[in-house]
């Protein structure tokens, strides 16, 4: 098979030819379509993501969609034959879907949404698990709440909007002007953040109450910004990006919670990967039933061109999911 290959740090990836992987017990081949790429997939490629442990070399690529070529021992609930999406690797010691076949942990995947492309799963996996995790798993979202999300036009920003609304929120979402109307067409109140402070949107929007959730998917600053905009005794942040320092003072005098989301760990450490397969799932049904769809970016990218689909993504796409066309 043909595969990108990472064999050191901050250089480009290698397209190389190797051996296909053996099915394991608890695997499942898939023949990869569709490989999505995530910011953290190119700091990764630039040695600047430490906490995913990858060790050179590596075969990168969290997001697959693709085909199930094989069934290992012991897996339930797939066939050769099956359309299939998820998180497959790409850290920690986990080949990734930059490759014509990766074996993956059938705990880790779930069945294709019917109602979508090969290309659109693959915009999904990464961006979903990390949305549900907090909104669904730690903050409980529920109809009647009040949502805040920061960056709600970013990759996993316009999912969680989407999911948010779909358990019946009322959901608002900053960003800056040039992704207001994408913002308002996802069904979330628009929040300009580069000219409208948070106290002034926090009395506005609920009456300087704050938000019953606020889930930050930008980091830094942003993260301080949303302890000012919880809802005072009972709100609750989320963030997939807390690794600075921050002050607590701000949280704490409203007496609310906050929780930190890491996507990666059950690839990283083995514990909880069924959990991954069961969100799938649920998104699966969402994407079904029309109320969840991803933005994909419509340039397309192969193997030949993956560097080209990379510096794209570090530098900021802006029109969704850049995607790599891995086979037909």
């Amino acid at each position: 098979m043909r595969a990108a290959v990472l064999r050191e740090f901050d250089a480009p990836l290698e397209i190389e030819r190797m051996e296909q992987p053996g099915v394991g017990a608890g695997q499942v081949l898939v023949r990869v379509v569709a490989s999505g790429v995530n910011p953290l997939d190119t700091k990764i490629q630039a040695g600047k993501a430490a906490h995913a442990r990858v060790q050179v070399p590596a075969i990168l690529g969290l997001d697959v969609a693709g085909v199930v070529a094989e069934v290992g021992p012991g897996v339930t609930g797939f066939a050769a034959g099956d359309e299939v999406f998820g998180l497959c690797g790409g850290v920690g010691d986990l080949p990734g879907s930059l490759a014509e076949y990766a074996a993956v942990d059938s705990r880790l995947i779930a069945r294709k949404p019917a109602t979508l492309s090969m290309r659109e799963a693959a915009a999904l996996p990464l961006a979903a698990v990390t949305a549900w995790e907090g909104l669904v798993d730690r903050a409980g979202v529920r109809a009647g709440q009040k949502v805040l999300v920061h960056g709600g036009a970013g990759g996993v920003g316009h999912v969680s909007v989407q999911l948010a609304l779909a358990r019946g929120a009322e959901v608002y979402a900053t960003g800056g002007p040039a992704s207001l109307a994408v913002i308002e067409s996802l069904g979330a109140v628009p929040i300009d953040y580069s000219s409208t402070d948070v106290e002034e949107y926090v009395r506005r929007y609920t009456a300087g109450e704050g938000f019953d959730i606020v889930a930050d998917n930008v980091g830094g600053a942003t993260l301080d910004a949303s302890f000012a905009a919880v809802r005072i005794y009972h709100g609750h942040v989320v963030s997939a990006l807390g690794w600075g320092s921050h002050s607590l003072a701000p949280l704490s005098f409203r007496g609310a919670t906050y929780s930190g989301v890491f996507t990666l760990l059950p690839m990283l450490t083995g514990r909880g990967r069924e959990h991954h397969g069961e969100i799938l799932r649920e998104i699966a049904a969402l994407a079904d039933e029309g109320a969840l769809r991803p933005r994909v970016d419509p340039r397309t990218f192969t193997l030949d061109t993956v560097m080209d689909a990379h510096r794209l993504v570090a530098a900021g796409s802006g029109a969704g999911k850049v995607v790599v066309d891995i086979g037909g």
